[in-house]
């Protein structure tokens, strides 16, 4: 078959799509396991980032043997039990992936559009939070895993509240696609760094947490509940604010935070 051959042309082609396709796939089995131990370590340095309990120099799996993970079952805002957990076919609070639960019809629910305030269409109905107790086993730190939409994607993160389950040490998103500059600037430690020391819930129990247009009045007494909205990102500002609401609300984490400030752990 000559060289220049239309054929001899094509077969080449297919076989060096083979060769590539084989290689790629290889790679991609191979590395697959460190992907998924790499992505573990960035999931719980977000964790110690938004508690504030990252100390620089220390180690992440170190540091993060001072949290534990336990699953809530969002509905009744209680612990899941041994059988509750057996019954979905959870394995553990390592294991269970809350995003994974939230397109499977067994272990999550649809939002009615009235319901839905961030945009999230459905819910997983067990979640994983995470607690971290001080040296005499009393509850410290609540961190909860909070998502919406923002302007063009998904903000994933983590809220974390004091002992009182009202009083925020700090929040931060591990995943978005926001533009740089406007909605990105949700990664900003400055802009970060306003959020600590403010009340979710006002005196009567209502959420009252979120972004306001502009910077905050210091004199305004509700204050303790604003946080500077990010300049020339309106509809980020707004998710951000609209997915606190929720998670922090009764059709999300309000009811485990009211049973924390009632019970206890």
């Amino acid at each position: 078959m000559s060289n220049d051959s239309i054929g001899k042309t094509l077969t080449v082609a297919v076989l060096l799509c083979l060769v590539c396709s084989v290689i790629v796939s290889t790679a991609a089995v191979v590395l697959k396991p460190l992907q998924d131990e790499n992505k573990l370590l960035d999931k719980k340095q977000n964790i110690l980032l938004a508690a504030g309990l990252m100390v620089k120099g220390e180690s992440v799996e170190s540091l993060f043997q001072q949290v534990e993970a336990k699953i809530v079952n969002v509905e009744t805002g209680k612990f899941a039990t041994e059988d509750e957990l057996k019954l979905a076919g959870i394995i553990d609070a390592e294991t269970y992936d809350q995003r994974k639960a939230s397109k499977n019809p067994d272990l999550s629910k649809a939002l009615s559009p009235s319901d839905d305030i961030p945009s999230i269409r459905r819910q997983s109905l067990y979640a994983t939070v995470y607690i971290v107790r001080n040296d005499s086993g009393e509850l410290e730190t609540i961190i909860l895993p909070v998502h919406g939409y923002g302007l063009w994607s998904t903000l994933y993160g983590f809220l974390a509240l004091e002992e009182d389950a009202n009083t925020v040490v700090g929040l931060g998103f591990y995943e978005h696609a926001e533009t740089p500059g406007l909605g990105g600037e949700v990664d900003n430690p400055k802009w970060k760094a306003i959020w600590q020391g403010k009340k979710v819930f006002d005196d009567a129990g209502d959420v009252k947490l979120g972004l306001i247009k502009g910077t905050v009045d210091k004199n305004n007494p509700n204050s303790i509940h604003q946080i500077d909205g990010l300049s020339g990102a309106s509809l980020t500002s707004r998710g951000v604010s609209k997915l606190v609401q929720f998670w922090m609300g009764e059709n999300g984490f309000g009811p485990f935070l009211a049973t924390i400030q009632e019970e206890g752990v």
